[in-house]
């Protein structure tokens, strides 16, 4: 218990002299005579609790995180009330930490943004009613959080990227291809229709029991496969890319599991395992099964900067590809999406690992890009409601679909 509740100081040192490299030029005057505003972010949409203080310049004052990730691995996947009340035992804690190394007090904020969308609902009901809390406390203004949006925007905390850009988001419960034209406004093109890339990954690596496997004590499911698949052979098994003939930009990986294990299921016979036990050939099944994610998830984008380009949605003399969440850490994935970018002129933009899983900095700069856009500001709270599912902008999937863009073939 005491090793459950103890708390991750913080993944990463306080970036206090990260700044961001630009500043909105309106009005340019006033907001050079005032300090930043400091805004604190809040985040519990799943299994991790995080909270952080970040400024309008781009400076994370503070932050603290605690990782529930060691014990849903032994349970063998995430279970909603275990993740929630772990939130409940932390979340106090979490929040001073990151106040505490700031340097702030709650009245020097000028609000408190926190995850209200999509997640699971036991889990996001505890961040918001804490946030709440605080808030009626405080007399601070709210700022409820997409957390996929938060997801989107996180780059722009680091580098310089205008609107519009393509963005893709990679996690275990998301597979969004979207175009952020502002804060808030944002085009989707594609989605998964039934499970997330991290998701079946991490399924890929129950069944492979890689949690026995000597070279993985300790990884999460997706970090098991690609590190196993550095050195297996992916060429050993092959196993069909999703949704081939379907010219959109929408994503499928249940298809791709079933897939994976029926070849699981072969092999344990034709070695004489028991399911449960390693099989000799793991690191061949992992490394043909991220290629094959890899392959969907890179043909896929590669339609969505053809059609972006064609109708003129992004600029093909700046045009910017975003990486982020959770899978996007998968350096076999990026690579491969690296190739795509710059077959099509597209620059390649990526947080670092630490910035891709979910994070209070990554909500705290949401809270900062809609202050200073003044969009969603909520002084008055009331009848405010948590949802687990939501949708992330605009829907045009049915364009591109009807657009019928070939993908050429690339190496």
């Amino acid at each position: 218990l005491l090793a459950m509740n103890s708390l991750t100081r913080s993944l990463w040192k306080p970036l206090k002299h990260v700044q961001a490299a630009w500043r909105r030029a309106s009005p340019a005057r006033a907001a050079e005579q005032r300090p930043p505003r400091l805004v604190l972010g809040i985040e519990t949409s799943c299994d991790d609790t995080g909270a952080a203080v970040v400024d309008e310049s781009g400076a994370v004052r503070g932050e603290a995180l605690h990782c529930q990730r060691d014990v849903h691995l032994k349970t063998g996947g995430i279970i909603p009330p275990v993740a929630q009340q772990l939130h409940r035992e932390n979340i106090e804690q979490v929040v001073k930490e990151a106040l505490d190394i700031s340097g702030v007090s709650v009245n020097e904020l000028a609000a408190i943004a926190t995850t209200v969308k999509p997640g699971l609902a036991l889990c996001l009901e505890v961040g918001l009613a804490y946030s709440l809390k605080l808030v009626n406390k405080y007399k601070k203004p709210f700022i409820p959080i997409h957390h996929m949006e938060a997801h989107a925007l996180t780059i722009r905390l680091i580098n310089r990227v205008e609107f519009p850009f393509l963005v893709l988001l990679l996690s275990g419960g998301h597979c969004i291809l979207a175009v952020a034209q502002g804060v808030s406004d944002f085009l989707l093109l594609g989605q998964s229709i039934d499970i997330a890339p991290g998701d079946m990954l991490d399924k890929v690596a129950r069944r492979l029991s890689l949690s026995k496997h000597p070279e993985c004590q300790g990884m999460a499911g997706g970090k098991a496969i690609e590190h196993l698949a550095r050195t297996g052979d992916r060429q050993r098994h092959t196993f069909r890319v999703p949704m081939q003939h379907y010219r959109n930009c929408d994503f499928s990986f249940s298809g791709l599991q079933n897939l994976v294990n029926k070849v699981i299921v072969e092999q344990e016979k034709e070695e004489g395992v028991q399911e449960g036990e390693l099989l000799s050939c793991a690191k061949d099944i992992a490394a043909a099964a991220q290629h094959a994610v890899a392959a969907h998830i890179v043909k896929r984008t590669h339609r969505a900067m053809l059609f972006c380009i064609k109708h003129n949605i992004v600029s093909p003399q700046n045009a910017t590809l975003v990486v982020s969440g959770g899978v996007a850490s998968n350096q076999y994935i990026r690579k491969g999406l690296q190739i795509v970018a710059d077959a099509n002129g597209f620059s390649f933009l990526c947080p670092p690992p630490r910035l891709c899983t979910d994070n209070g900095v990554m909500i705290a700069w949401n809270g900062i890009e809609r202050l200073r856009a003044e969009l969603g500001i909520l002084n008055c709270t009331d009848g405010l409601r948590y949802e687990a599912t939501a949708p992330l902008g605009i829907d045009i999937s049915k364009r591109v679909e009807e657009a019928s863009i070939k993908v050429p073939r690339l190496k």
